[in-house]
């Protein structure tokens, strides 16, 4: 079991810990419905130092990028971040990744904490440029600071005007005292706020910092299990659940960032099923009735015959009800249809919503 930099913090707060994607890693601290809140209405810090973190770089750098990864990175400017996939050949996705331009011979790439070696063998076997491909996910932390209060709450700590810092651009700045960090405006739960990026040996140092600086805002360490049921009020697809090496990105929902304007890998056999049409598609739905929607429930029509699977679900705490992500044949894919999810021998009734399902 690996341990992040900050695992003896997250210990002497008192933090549950649990084994995640082959980490150590603080699930919830005074529990999940708090800090979900926390986060929502003022400021939390969560550790997710277990991400990977790639450097691609040199003259053939864009060129590997342009290969693996399913969006398009010559619109990229200097401090601009993208979302995209890195496609494999079968159909499905190796991962959904964020990367962000350094300059025009460096990128950085974030990946999930899960596949940072399966991520890092598959580029490897794309780069046929040579571009220069590293793995520095041991040398640095990641802390996500969220929350419509963060931006004011941390900016004593940094020479990055955070006010004017746009949604996915980032800056290289002071942080905490610290040199050479990443701020960036990018985060996993719709609420706002920054992502930093620094050495591990500074890590400590910065954590407490942030603490400090957002004691007066009421900030508060947050443990996964909120970052989860953020992220899914939000309708954001997680590695594992809504994709994975088998799923078609065209029915996750992510031909918006999948374009054509390129070749990339299976570039060719994705753009023919987009013009034959999917047959399945991922939906947000909310339970009509009472219940709470979990990973790999059955959902069925009102006759009971089963027409997919719940990917995530949960009760909702700033809805306070049961809501969830799913795939279902095309012809239930409708806004406002009718569906019911299978909860132990009930079929609980649920409509299809359009995502987010938290609006601010």
């Amino acid at each position: 079991m690996k341990q992040v930099p900050l695992n003896d913090v997250h210990v002497a707060l008192g933090a549950k810990m649990v084994p995640f994607a082959g980490f150590n890693m603080p699930v919830q601290y005074e529990g999940v419905n708090i800090e979900h809140e926390t986060v929502r209405n003022g400021v939390g810090v969560f550790d997710v130092s277990h991400m990977g973190l790639f450097k691609i770089s040199g003259d053939k750098a864009l060129d590997l990028i342009q290969r693996v990864t399913s969006n398009d990175a010559t619109v990229l400017v200097n401090g601009k971040a993208q979302y995209s996939y890195l496609p494999n050949e079968k159909g499905g996705i190796v991962d959904d990744i964020i990367t962000y331009k350094v300059s025009d011979t460096e990128y950085l790439m974030v990946v999930n904490a899960s596949n940072i070696d399966k991520d890092f063998e598959w580029i490897n076997s794309q780069n046929t440029m040579n571009a220069t491909f590293e793995d520095l996910s041991d040398q640095y932390s990641l802390l996500a600071i969220q929350g419509p209060k963060a931006n004011e709450a941390m900016q004593s700590l940094t020479n990055v005007d955070l006010a004017n810092l746009k949604f996915y651009t980032f800056e290289n700045g002071t942080f905490a005292g610290k040199e050479n960090v990443i701020v960036s405006a990018t985060g996993y739960t719709g609420s706002g706020g920054i992502e930093i990026y620094a050495k591990n040996e500074d890590i400590v140092d910065i954590w407490n910092s942030v603490l400090e600086a957002g004691k007066e805002f009421g900030i508060k360490p947050i443990g996964l299990a909120a970052r989860d049921t953020l992220r899914l009020e939000m309708g954001y697809c997680l590695y594992g659940n809504e994709i994975n090496d088998e799923t078609s990105p065209l029915e996750a929902g992510l031909g918006w960032v999948t374009k054509f304007t390129k070749d990339f890998v299976n570039s060719e056999n994705i753009k023919a099923e987009k013009e034959a049409g999917i047959k399945n598609k991922l939906i947000g739905f909310e339970l009509i009735d009472r219940g709470i929607p979990r990973h790999d429930y059955e959902i069925v029509d009102a006759d009971g015959n089963v027409i997919g699977k719940v990917t995530s679900g949960t009760q909702s705490p700033s809805l306070g009800k049961g809501i969830g992500l799913g795939y279902v044949t095309k012809d239930f894919a409708l806004e406002g249809a009718e569906i019911f999810i299978r909860i132990r021998k009930n079929d609980v009734k649920a409509k299809v919503v359009k995502t987010p399902f938290y609006k601010k």
